[in-house]
């Protein structure tokens, strides 16, 4: 039966996974490997989703507060014999860099990613991110997704990982409620055999990008497509030249006051709202 372990200084070695392994070490290349979700909605979401714990880390205050109810789903061996450590506020600050408004954190297995024509299977509206190395932008565009009605989310092998802490985390852990995928095995799979990929599933692609020689993001072809991929690019650089090249159509954003674009979850936010609302909306 899980017991209840308070843990009074930073540097004991239960915290490890939680405070001194990189997320690279904690998700080798080659191996499944483990993730920390942070927040008590990114964790019961993750729950919900059937992701395996490992432990749990509360705020003491959580376990007769907001939480007390996980708590006691915890001690009552709901997900097996998971330790349960619990801290003072100030021990979790420590760990994070900042205050938790919901101090619940855990570490968890990593899920095998289904394939993308799984993700894709049914699918209408899915968003495509390309080399975004923000992870604050990736959960962004993860909730964005999930809250405007996309169907689904693939992320390119240089592609910020859904799973870090940070993007679970502002994602509002949508990541666990949207399907999503990375398309392609290795970056050299991106664009050529991934777009590709997309066409071949019945996708016409549409590249948000500034060029141009492009369409306004309400021209109706886009409501028009019976599947769509709205594909986006990294702050900066944008998308790549070969994608804009390969893409059935080039997407801008009007812009007004001299303002030349936006900030790439902002952008989603405008384009996933138009291609996902009827046509006589």
């Amino acid at each position: 039966m899980s017991r209840i372990t308070e843990i009074t200084d930073i540097a004991d070695p239960a915290l490890d996974m939680y405070a001194r392994l990189t997320e690279r070490q904690l998700h080798p290349k080659h191996a499944q490997g483990y993730f920390v979700a942070e927040s008590r909605t990114v964790v019961t979401l993750a729950l919900a989703a059937g992701i395996e714990p490992v432990s749990f880390l509360m705020d003491k205050s959580q376990l007769s507060g907001a939480s007390a109810d996980l708590a006691r789903e915890i001690l009552a061996d709901r997900w097996g014999d998971v330790p349960l450590f619990t801290a003072e506020d100030r021990v979790l600050e420590s760990l994070t860099g900042y205050a938790l408004s919901r101090g619940v954190l855990a570490v968890m297995r990593r899920p095998i990613l289904p394939t993308v024509e799984a993700v894709c299977r049914g699918a209408r509206r899915i968003a495509v991110l390309e080399d975004i190395m923000d992870s604050s932008n990736v959960g962004a565009i993860i909730r964005t997704a999930a809250a405007l009605g996309m169907d689904a989310v693939l992320v390119t092998p240089r592609c910020s990982d859904p799973l870090l802490r940070r993007a679970a985390r502002v994602s509002m852990g949508t990541v666990f409620q949207i399907p999503w995928t990375v398309i392609g095995a290795s970056p050299e799979d991106w664009p050529g055999r991934g777009m590709k990929m997309l066409a071949e599933l019945g996708f016409r692609t549409a590249a948000m990008a500034l060029s141009q020689d492009t369409v306004g993001i309400a021209d109706p072809r886009l409501k028009e497509a019976g599947r769509l991929a709205v594909i986006l690019g990294t702050e900066g650089t944008g998308l790549s030249s070969e994608t804009v090249r390969l893409a059935d159509w080039t997407v801008k954003i009007p812009m007004f006051h001299g303002v030349d674009s936006l900030n790439v979850a902002a952008a989603s936010a405008v384009a996933f709202w138009e291609v996902c609302r009827p046509v006589d909306a």
